[in-house]
């Protein structure tokens, strides 16, 4: 039988206005507590619960900081019941009175302190600091004031770029050496990297470099597209690798950027610079030191562009995962789940897409080093 939405309806509203009638059922001299002894468990409760979640936010905290955060150890996970720790520990080198070389398991996950050669040193939120045998830290907790060493450590991002450095030369060997083998025809898994240097080639170099020139810068448009876009990918992974996302990479790939551009430009490109063509004297005297200033700004865009993106990718896609331990829940969890799924995705996309925009700039910045004004004299 089927009830229509109306008489449905005006039960259920008889029954809710009918639930204080029945309420007498539970007198206050019964077990059923009264308002004053509810209120007082829901006091002593309030605080437990605001505490655990606190908690929670701190431990999200303290991942996320730890995942975007190069690293002294490669740490794959850890054990939060037992506190065990599963990775392997990396080469700690630090110039301090000479060269000091230990592993960083000395320092236990940063709960030691490690000794080389009678000297001392602790680590704290992955910064080495001198200090004496029972590891006294001065200043701030989070700040202090101990002397730093020169860290020349192998960082889990240095080992990634290791890795990486070594994958591009093994694939692109093997696939320089099927087309000499070949009669200029690809074969092996190189293969599948093929489309992609032609495109480089066809779509970046030759538009915006030209004809005349591009080869020469061939091989560092292939070296910085793969080189980024195969560190954007192992960011993706769940090992905690954060390589793209630290400035002080992204600071060595732009002054690499910057070092080529100035070194190959022609006299024409330092002519547009200090004394335009075809402007008043005046206007020259006037635009130099902003076309000047225009020569930093280009490599410093290129930094900022490639970390500021990689970067938070990185703390967006941490976030919505943390939300699932907030939220505690079927429904908070399953649409925390579902965002990051979607952020996942749309990262593969942003890998590609960074590694994309840092070869294209860099070949524009290229072709305007090369680029010839034969015609201008015509306009001084």
């Amino acid at each position: 039988m089927v009830i229509s939405n109306k008489p449905l309806r005006f039960i259920i509203a008889i029954l809710i206005a009918c639930l204080p009638v029945f309420g007498f059922a539970n007198t206050v001299t019964e077990a059923t507590p009264t308002q004053t002894e509810t209120a007082v468990v829901a006091n002593e409760a309030t605080p437990k619960v605001v505490d655990e979640k606190s908690e929670i936010k701190e431990k999200i905290k303290e991942v996320i900081g730890h995942h975007v955060l190069d690293g002294h150890e490669f740490s794959l996970f850890s054990d939060s019941e037992t506190g065990e720790h599963y990775g392997f520990p990396l080469p700690i080198i630090l110039w301090d009175n000479g060269v000091q070389f230990f592993s960083s398991s000395k320092f236990n996950h940063g709960e030691a302190v490690a000794e080389s050669n009678g000297n001392y040193y602790k680590l704290l939120h992955e910064k080495i600091y001198k200090t004496d045998a029972s590891g006294t830290l001065t200043g701030d907790e989070h700040n202090p004031t101990n002397i730093q060493p020169i860290d020349l450590s192998i960082t889990k991002g240095v080992l990634t770029i290791m890795v990486v450095a070594l994958l591009m030369f093994l694939l692109f060997t093997s696939l320089a050496k099927s087309y000499a083998k070949n009669g200029g025809i690809s074969s092996g898994f190189g293969r599948l990297f093929e489309p992609i240097v032609l495109y480089i080639r066809d779509e970046i170099a030759i538009p915006n470099i030209g004809e005349k020139h591009y080869k020469k810068y061939m091989s560092y448009l292939l070296t910085i597209f793969f080189f980024v876009w195969f560190l954007n990918i192992f960011g993706l992974t769940p090992l905690g690798i954060n390589v793209t996302g630290n400035i002080a990479i992204t600071f060595g790939l732009a002054v690499i950027t910057f070092v080529i551009t100035n070194i190959s430009a022609n006299k024409y490109y330092w002519g547009h610079i200090f004394w335009m063509p075809g402007v008043p004297v005046p206007m020259k005297i006037i635009l130099a030191p902003i076309e000047l200033l225009g020569v930093f700004i280009k490599p410093f865009a290129l930094m900022i562009r490639l970390y500021a993106n990689i970067f938070a990718g990185h703390i967006v896609l941490m976030s919505l995962i943390g939300l699932m331990f907030i939220f505690k829940n079927w429904m908070g969890s399953s649409l925390s789940f579902m965002l990051s799924f979607a952020i996942s995705t749309i990262e593969i996309l942003v890998a590609l897409l960074q590694a994309y925009i840092f070869t294209m700039l860099s070949a524009l910045y290229f072709g305007s080093a090369k680029e010839e004004h034969g015609h201008e004299e015509a306009h001084v």
